[in-house]
């Protein structure tokens, strides 16, 4: 596997996997959905489109009391580590009109191409305009700080990949 290659995969994964965890955080904060819409996360009812059972996509592990849900873990960190590798490749060949400000703008051009086209076209989510206005605010401003870890993660990994 070629050098530049196999750092942006180490820069992709580390980076996703800690913005991941950042987005996290952000929606511990700011919760983007009403516990109600949040019952079935758009985790699990992507995964119930593409037809995996209830019983798993809603199937937790308990971890201090609290009941986690592993399915939609594992969407949410799929879904950061792709396009934190996306990202890292774009930082790689060195893309800027993708990259600039941070990646700021690619993480608003993620959030109106997932939450405001994508996830309604498909019903995983309602509508644009049938979300509520917190949801628009945690989601935007949390993909915008998600790219923002993203990109200073893996270009530190890759300036620091490179000097070796």
């Amino acid at each position: 596997m070629q050098k530049s290659l196999k750092n942006t995969l180490v820069a992709g994964l580390a980076a996703g996997l800690i913005s991941g965890l950042v987005k996290l955080g952000w929606e511990n904060i700011l919760p983007p959905r009403t516990p109600q819409r949040d019952a079935v996360n758009p985790p699990q009812t992507f995964l119930q489109q593409l037809g995996i059972p209830a019983k798993v996509t809603q199937s937790t592990y308990s971890y201090s009391g609290h009941q986690m849900p592993w399915a939609s873990f594992l969407v949410h960190f799929g879904f950061s580590v792709t396009f934190a590798t996306t990202y890292a490749l774009a930082l790689e060949k060195k893309v800027t009109w993708l990259t600039k400000k941070q990646g700021l703008p690619f993480g608003v051009a993620m959030w109106i191409a997932f939450h405001l086209v994508i996830m309604p076209a498909m019903k995983t989510i309602p509508t644009a305009k049938r979300q509520p206005l917190a949801e628009h605010v945690s989601e935007i401003l949390g993909h915008m700080f998600w790219m923002y870890t993203n990109h200073e993660v893996a270009k530190e990994i890759l300036d620091r990949l490179d000097r070796k």
